[in-house]
């Protein structure tokens, strides 16, 4: 007799929690912004809108005999940013011939959580290298953090210097240009970590923090070659967070009370306009600023399994609707040349 849709919908959804948990664990960038505060969720919209402040709403008055007038001139500088949503998803198939050849319940049902990991570790995969390099060939509308592609957030250029140029949310970086907000920081330590590393990082995180409306840099994703140099010149007094606090499996290090972890998709080399050639070695992020916003009805959801209409398979569908956004890029940092020490 062959295994009920209810049953094999069951067996997904008993198993979509833990995986979806397992995707956000098993990737620097995914782990550390559900973990601190990076992930929120919508109920819907055609697009995603986030409301910014570009300019300042008003000017300061000083008193010297506290009978002047104060000057009431504002300006009305909120201007939203606007996200198309990503949405993506893939099917979970089993067909007659693999129910046929497997014996009994439980064989069945462990194909289902196989496909069911294959597809996570598949989006997973995806997802993280769309984000940090925007390269993935799949989920191109997935913006990313990478500025050397076209709309990405964080561009390897100094702030305000005029070569920050990327349109973000609509809003285009060269307009705001004298408006750190809206311009990432920028470090470039010239293929000289062990001389130039750490301390332009203190630059980098100190500029971010200047800026920065809410939060600080929390997290650190760097190259490994880069991740390497990091740990080499830290030396004697190199200091690791304590993996169970990230309750990953990872070993990790710390920055100024941030983790720094490494990626694998980070130090494809590029070239910058103001820093010439060189890897992209990694980002300083605050996650209060760079956000994962995911739909609260299509946060990986998983739709009960149905027959595939003129076939013999059935098949349930794994769906996304999500997308990265920035509510303030002048407290982020690309590290930028750091992977030769």
């Amino acid at each position: 007799m062959a295994i009920s849709n209810e049953l094999l919908s069951s067996t997904l959804y008993s198993i979509r929690d833990g995986e979806v948990d397992e995707l956000f664990r098993k990737v620097a960038f995914l782990d550390n912004a559900k973990r601190l505060g990076g992930v929120e969720y919508e109920d819907g919209g055609i697009k995603i809108q986030r409301p910014l402040a570009l300019e300042e709403h008003s000017t300061i008055s000083q008193f010297t005999t506290g009978y002047e007038p104060m000057n009431l001139a504002v300006k009305d500088v909120m201007q939203p940013a606007v996200y198309n949503w990503a949405d993506f998803g893939a099917p979970i198939v089993i067909t007659r011939k693999e129910e046929t050849e497997n014996k009994g319940e439980l064989a069945i049902v462990k194909i289902v959580e196989a496909r069911m990991r294959s597809v996570m570790g598949m989006l997973r995969r995806e997802l993280n290298k769309q984000i940090l390099d925007g390269s993935s060939t799949v989920l191109t509308d997935v913006n990313t953090l990478n500025g050397f592609q076209t709309g990405g957030f964080l561009e390897a250029e100094i702030a305000a210097g005029g070569n920050q140029n990327n349109t973000v949310g609509g809003i285009s970086k060269a307009t705001y240009s004298s408006t750190t907000g809206w311009q990432n920081q920028a470090i470039d330590i010239q293929g000289a970590f062990g001389t130039n590393g750490i301390r332009l990082m203190q630059q980098g995180s100190i500029k971010a923090g200047s800026v920065a409306p809410m939060g600080q840099i929390n997290c650190v994703i760097m190259s490994e070659n880069a991740m390497a140099n990091y740990r080499r010149a830290l030396f004697a007094q190199e200091r690791y967070i304590d993996e169970k606090t990230l309750d990953a499996g990872r070993m990790v290090l710390a920055f100024g009370g941030a983790v720094v972890e490494q990626d694998t998709y980070l130090g494809t080399s590029y070239t910058s306009t103001d820093f010439g050639a060189g890897p992209l070695s990694g980002y300083m992020l605050n996650f209060d600023a760079i956000k994962m916003i995911f739909h609260k009805d299509c946060d990986f959801a998983v739709s009960p399994f149905e027959k595939v209409s003129g076939t013999v398979a059935r098949a349930a569908d794994l769906y996304v609707k999500m997308q990265l956004i920035a509510d303030h890029l002048g407290s982020n940092v690309v590290i930028f040349d750091g992977d030769a020490y």
